[in-house]
């Protein structure tokens, strides 16, 4: 039963922090970022955000920096948009599985054409 309930809440907070993240933040240090996951922790205490920028690694770096320095105000817009007893503690991190997997496609492009030669 726990895990459904942290689950939905997962999904709730990925669904607003998108909008909180392309609407209200103003930050220019902040690239085309995706947010590709969230796993909240049983006792809905903390939230691990998983993202996804499009750039190089500074413009990375960039956006993780002006999401940490933002965190306090997206914790409490979140807050006033999902009804919780206490927020979850965010921590954002990479999602290097995007760029996994298109090393992984490259990789089998290449075995794939020396294949046909």
């Amino acid at each position: 039963m726990a895990k459904i309930r942290t689950g939905r809440v997962g999904e709730q907070i990925k669904k607003e922090l998108s909008q909180l993240i392309q609407s209200e933040l103003k930050d220019p240090r902040i690239g085309f970022l995706t947010i590709t996951g969230v796993e909240v922790t049983n006792d809905l205490s903390q939230a691990k955000i998983y993202i996804s920028v499009l750039g190089d690694v500074e413009q990375k770096e960039n956006s993780l920096k002006a999401l940490d320095k933002a965190n306090g105000f997206l914790r409490s817009e979140l807050g006033k948009r999902i009804r919780l007893r206490h927020t979850p503690v965010l921590i954002f991190k990479f999602d290097e599985s995007v760029a996994y997997g298109s090393h992984i496609e490259k990789l089998l492009g290449e075995i794939s054409k020396d294949d046909t030669n």
